[in-house]
């Protein structure tokens, strides 16, 4: 939850849609089935608000959150895939989110482009909004 309110306040705020999202995968995600999708939800607006309210703090605490599952690679990559689908519950391509999971990768040692970034098209083309 800690990666995913990372990816989620990189705008500056949480938005109805990625609450749902998060909501969404911890509901369907067979190996994410074993937490309490309320709970869940709760430790993710926790670490939001905390970013939100103090960066500096908030995003330490998230990194060290993260930094327990960082040697498990099988982990990281559904993590980072869980990332992606916040990212993308805007229906916009939100570059600040893409850093934000580039950076998480480097922490996993998983290529940026397994998960669907860094892919090759003209800036103004990745801006646009993938949903109209």
């Amino acid at each position: 939850m800690a990666a995913c309110a990372m990816v989620a306040t990189t705008d500056g705020k949480v938005s109805f849609a990625e609450n749902v999202r998060v909501d969404q995968i911890l509901l369907t995600l067979d190996r994410l089935k074993v937490f309490d999708p309320h709970e869940g939800v709760d430790i993710f607006r926790v670490f939001c608000e905390s970013i939100l309210e103090n960066p500096e703090i908030g995003h330490a605490e998230a990194r060290e959150a993260i930094a327990k599952i960082t040697s498990n690679a099988e982990d990281g990559a559904l993590l980072l895939r869980v990332c992606v689908a916040v990212s993308e519950a805007d229906g916009e391509a939100s570059l600040a989110d893409q850093i934000e999971i580039v950076s998480m990768c480097s922490r996993f040692g998983i290529d940026p482009a397994e998960c669907g970034l860094y892919i090759d098209m003209p800036i103004n083309d990745f801006l646009k909004p993938r949903y109209e």
